[in-house]
């Protein structure tokens, strides 16, 4: 399973002692999934679809246990390989109050929009309803890959209102189109690592922070590497280019016609070509150190500068 599925299957089986939190975290499943029908005698049908199991069946035991409404599953199984099942759960209220309580409607039977704020009164039902929005229109990539999390709805005031509870948290949530759909994001590790806690998701969090951690350690493993590498091919180069000049020297006014010291060092150079600059400073007599070094081999490049330039002329 994806790493959103095992997320989802670990919340999905939390329980809640507090009714509140029940119920905001059902309010908030039929909100995101779920559509109203009304049939011509006046009677009320909620219809949720997911293709989670465990969240099928979580709105099913709330819908019966908390509110008392009688309450259908339906599984629809899908013929074309690889897709999964879906679930719709037919919840049946029993009146305008049953929707009202659900944050469906307002007190004046209209549609309700965004969020019911009396079903988030509280920071456990603010966080029940932000689990509820997750099961039912979220997803989080592998952390393996890209840090994304992301929840989507077709309703623009919902997706905004969920944009600021998450943001009451410090989570820095945004929200974009796409489509017909207005997608609530958050793409920083920290702040995904914080939700999954803030909605109880302790084992998922523990994955996402050992991935985390070794998608660190892998980075700073690869920067040094990297910034060794880099290292290497320099020196590599300027030796190389060392010893070109060396030997242009050599074929033109000679090795005699340099100072003591930069001739010393210049045969040093030839004779061990692999040797860094400390290496070449330690076989000198007094020894050299590093910057010493690298001054004589620099002052050797400007002789062999000298003479190209006098080559070309």
């Amino acid at each position: 399973m994806s790493f959103s599925t095992t997320t989802k299957e670990e919340i999905a089986r939390l329980e809640t002692k507090n009714k509140c939190c029940e119920l905001a975290e059902l309010a908030s499943l039929i909100r995101m999934d779920g559509t109203l029908q009304i049939s011509t005698n006046h009677k009320y049908s909620l219809n949720i679809i997911t293709e989670n199991a465990s969240v099928a069946r979580k709105i099913y035991n709330l819908s019966k246990t908390l509110l008392q409404l009688p309450a259908d599953i339906v599984v629809r199984r899908k013929l074309r390989l690889k897709k999964n099942n879906s679930y719709l759960v037919k919840i049946y209220p029993k009146g305008i109050n049953d929707l009202q309580k659900l944050g469906l409607v307002n007190q004046d039977g209209e549609i309700q929009s965004g969020i019911d704020k009396d079903l988030i009164k509280t920071r456990c039902d603010q966080k029940a309803y932000l689990r509820g929005a997750f099961l039912a229109g979220g997803s989080i990539s592998n952390p393996e890959g890209n840090y994304h999390l992301e929840i989507i709805t077709n309703d623009e005031n919902l997706a905004r209102d969920i944009s600021q509870l998450l943001n009451k948290f410090k989570l820095k949530a945004k929200v974009s189109t796409r489509k017909n759909f207005h997608v609530v994001y958050l793409k920083e590790s920290e702040h995904i690592f914080e939700f999954l806690a803030l909605i109880g998701a302790h084992q998922a969090l523990f994955e996402f922070e050992n991935i985390r951690i070794l998608k660190g350690m892998r980075n700073q493993v690869n920067r040094i590497v990297n910034c060794e590498t880099a290292n290497i091919n320099k020196t590599v180069d300027a030796a190389v280019r060392q010893q070109e000049n060396i030997r242009l020297i050599e074929s033109t006014i000679g090795l005699k016609a340099l100072p003591g010291s930069l001739r010393e060092i210049a045969s040093l150079r030839i004779e061990y070509p692999d040797s860094s600059l400390k290496e070449l400073g330690e076989l000198l007599n007094p020894k050299v150190g590093k910057s010493g070094v690298n001054h004589r081999l620099r002052k050797i490049d400007e002789i062999a500068e000298k003479i190209k330039l006098q080559n070309k002329s």
